[in-house]
């Protein structure tokens, strides 16, 4: 093999997908997106650079009559420095990722002697995805050549999107072959010299879920942003069909526009973004905010999900009286994407990105090229972004006040706009350029040529089971929440446990009131959040919502019968707007006047049979029949396969009880024995903690030797046989 030189000769693996190029067909298919662009204009950027002498991009060679001729070319030499290399493995077929596991092996051999036969082998293998990753490995373990790995996605959280989709398990396994797309990134990640990603939240909150996740391998280099598409204004926009598109409901057209661009989903949190622009009337003076939220025909068209983010940014808008100062176009192509981007800037507005959670935040580097001073969620990636390109704030996105705050100055401050214009275009060209980019990869791939930055790898541990072995579960309120010192300790436990243990929160709390209450008091974000009293279900890294869930508590809901059955009855009081959900009626109870008892049977009278619960003593949340904290704990159990006889849970309230009862392990922490729980004193399986709060939780993890044997001491037999 050749020994490694000054100008690298890099091979870039990327198996599956239609790659060629020129005229990419992105969006062919879930196959050809954007793993294929960003590969190729790494390659191609890779290949600009002076300490580069050849780039290969391999991937599968492709003879089938359904696509273009193109992709069954075993050479593509796209310049003197680059080529596309295409490797006969499997059918000549074009065939899905997920059909390729069984070809895999072939591959590799096959492309060991396609370098053997050229007489030269690469400096460096990149991997891109778990199917290049485990060609890489082979071919590194073969050759002795340093492997590079991005991941793209893992395997670990797909199949948390793919449950909340509503698959189960067993429809998992057999379409997407997980478990061996998640054995293939463990070695890969078992191999790589160096793991590349595109923020640190995507380090701290997906690979550290991997038994061989190694914090020394980590590097987190942004993808590139092509300059040449998101450019600052060129003096036409007003003039130009999209402006049009943008300002068509709008009284003023000429004022500043506050921009977002998201999906029509409950995480991209639109209607607190108007609820902030409807709360202050200097901003409605200011500027006009402009919604780009997808394509649509009829609201009614759209997904459950959609239609709910619809009508919410619906009753907002009306609610604060905004028609004529709120723009919501229905339809766009992508072409116009850039322009709405420079139309936004030549009118010297702002782009704001109001997300619960952000895992990279493309659309902020976007912006940013094209001369957009930004306000982002302070969550993930636009971290990493603020940090290079320091072109305008980061706030809470669940404060309204902070928000628009944030919005004002920039619109008012015209020095410190133009300031953040010129930064973040400073930025962009620093950190998210191509050629930028490719820098930072040479960086850091030529020491590991070189052998002079050797990985020292730490010792790890392969977990018995692919997935969680137990899972801890608790409330927020008087049960987490109220003794700090303790509440760390217990997270710095469940942080060394991570691989081993899922960690539930179960509340009566809204989505965005959870995250709130969790953001100010430091809890990390669970693997999986039960909301609104059990009738919402969301996994980590990005709160996927639990399609199937919703679609199985529907059955007989009626929340506008409810609310109108016990319009006049004695002792309750709707809570504000903010506490009611889709799934969830709340209100106030004066137990002195209002008996809960009476109220089911008035509800039962008029036909309805859901599920009343009360908390603390004045909180009354009527869900539906087959809603419940203890109903979502035991679907999420059967789903993530975590036996209930390894689940602790941490009561707090009433609404826990059917959490406790059964074949869980449970605790009632000390605050809460003489209250709604104190009837559970003599259940088995069931520990009364000493201590208060978090400290009796901590208790109860020893009591239940938790993460070890996990069982009650009592108890005869042992959950871990």
């Amino acid at each position: 093999m050749n020994e490694p030189t000054e100008q690298l000769y890099i091979s870039l693996i990327s198996v599956h997908g239609l790659i060629r190029g020129e005229n990419l067909e992105l969006g062919r298919d879930a196959d050809t997106g954007g793993q294929v662009l960003y590969v190729l204009e790494l390659a191609q950027a890779l290949a600009r650079q002076a300490g580069v002498r050849r780039v290969d991009l391999v991937t599968r060679r492709v003879v089938d009559a359904s696509v273009s001729d193109d992709y069954a070319r075993p050479i593509e030499q796209l310049s003197d420095r680059m080529r596309i290399v295409r490797i006969t493995a499997g059918p000549d077929a074009y065939i899905v990722k997920e059909q390729l596991w069984d070809h895999l092996d072939t591959f590799a051999d096959k492309l060991h002697n396609f370098y053997r036969e050229e007489g030269e082998w690469p400096d460096v293998i990149h991997s891109h995805y778990a199917d290049a990753g485990w060609v890489g490995t082979r071919l590194s373990q073969l050759t002795g050549v340093p492997l590079i790995h991005t991941g793209h996605s893992l395997g670990r959280v797909k199949r948390q999107r793919l449950l909340a989709g509503g698959l189960s398990h067993e429809d998992i396994e057999k379409r997407y072959n997980m478990s061996r797309r998640i054995e293939a990134e463990e070695l890969a990640l078992a191999t790589a010299e160096r793991v590349i990603t595109s923020t640190h939240q995507e380090i701290e909150e997906q690979y550290e879920l991997y038994d061989y996740y190694q914090p020394k391998q980590m590097r987190v280099v942004a993808p590139g942003t092509n300059l040449k598409t998101f450019m600052t204004p060129r003096g036409d926009e007003m003039e130009s069909p999209q402006f049009e598109i943008l300002t068509r409901h709008l009284r003023e057209p000429e004022k500043p526009m506050i921009l977002a661009l998201s999906r029509p989903d409950k995480r991209k949190n639109i209607p607190k973004l108007i609820e902030a622009y409807g709360e202050s009337k200097r901003l409605q003076e200011r500027a006009n905010l402009v919604l780009i939220a997808g394509n649509r025909d009829d609201i009614d068209d759209l997904d459950e999900g959609a239609q709910e983010v619809f009508y919410e940014m619906l009753r907002c808008i009306d609610r604060y009286e905004l028609y004529g100062k709120v723009a919501m176009p229905k339809h766009h192509q992508r072409e116009d994407v850039p322009i709405f981007y420079r139309i936004a800037a030549a009118s010297k507005g702002v782009f704001v990105n109001p997300a619960l959670t952000e895992p990279f935040g493309l659309t902020l580097i976007e912006a940013a090229a094209s001369g957009l001073p930004i306000v982002s969620t302070e969550d993930g990636g636009p971290r990493d972004i603020m940090r290079n390109c320091h072109n305008g704030f980061l706030i809470d996105p669940l404060d309204t006040r902070a928000m628009s705050e944030s919005l004002l100055i920039l619109l008012h401050d015209e020095p410190l706009w133009q300031s953040c214009v010129d930064q973040g275009l400073k930025g962009v060209r620093e950190h998210y350029a191509w050629d930028a980019h490719a820098e930072h990869y040479l960086e850091l791939v030529r020491p590991v040529v070189k052998r002079s930055e050797l990985l020292e790898r730490e010792p790890v541990e392969r977990r018995t089971a692919l997935y969680s072995e137990r899972a801890f579960v608790s409330g927020l309120d008087q049960n987490l929440i109220g003794d700090d010192d303790a509440l760390r300790q217990l997270i710095d436990l469940l942080r060394q446990h991570r691989k081993s243990t899922a960690f539930i929160i179960a509340t009566g709390r809204r989505l965005d009131s959870a995250l709130k209450l969790m953001k100010d008091q430091q809890i990390p974000e669970p693997d999986i959040l039960i909301t609104s009293g059990g009738t919402e279900i969301y996994f980590a890294p990005e709160l996927t919502a639990d399609e199937a869930w919703g679609k199985y508590i529907d059955y007989q809901w009626s929340p506008h019968k409810i609310k109108q059955v016990l319009a006049e009855f004695p002792g309750l009081e709707l809570q504000p707007k903010m506490e009611q959900s889709r799934f969830k009626v709340s209100y106030y109870i004066d137990p002195a006047i209002a008996d809960v008892d009476e109220i089911l049977r008035l509800l039962h009278k008029e036909g309805l049979s859901p599920h009343v619960l009360m908390s603390f003593g004045q909180y009354l949340d009527i869900i539906p029949a087959r809603a419940s904290k203890g109903l979502a704990l035991r679907y999420v159990a059967d789903r993530w396969q975590i036996p209930l006889e390894r689940v602790l849970v941490a009561g707090g309230s009433g609404a826990d009880e059917d959490m406790i009862r059964g074949d869980t392990l449970a605790v009632v922490v000390a605050n809460r024995h003489h209250e709604e729980l104190s009837n559970l004193v003599d259940v088995d399986r069931i520990y009364l903690a000493e201590k208060p709060l978090a400290a009796g939780i901590l208790e109860a993890f020893e009591y239940y030797d938790f993460f070890g044997a996990c069982r009650d001491p009592k108890g005869t037999d042992e959950a871990d046989d």
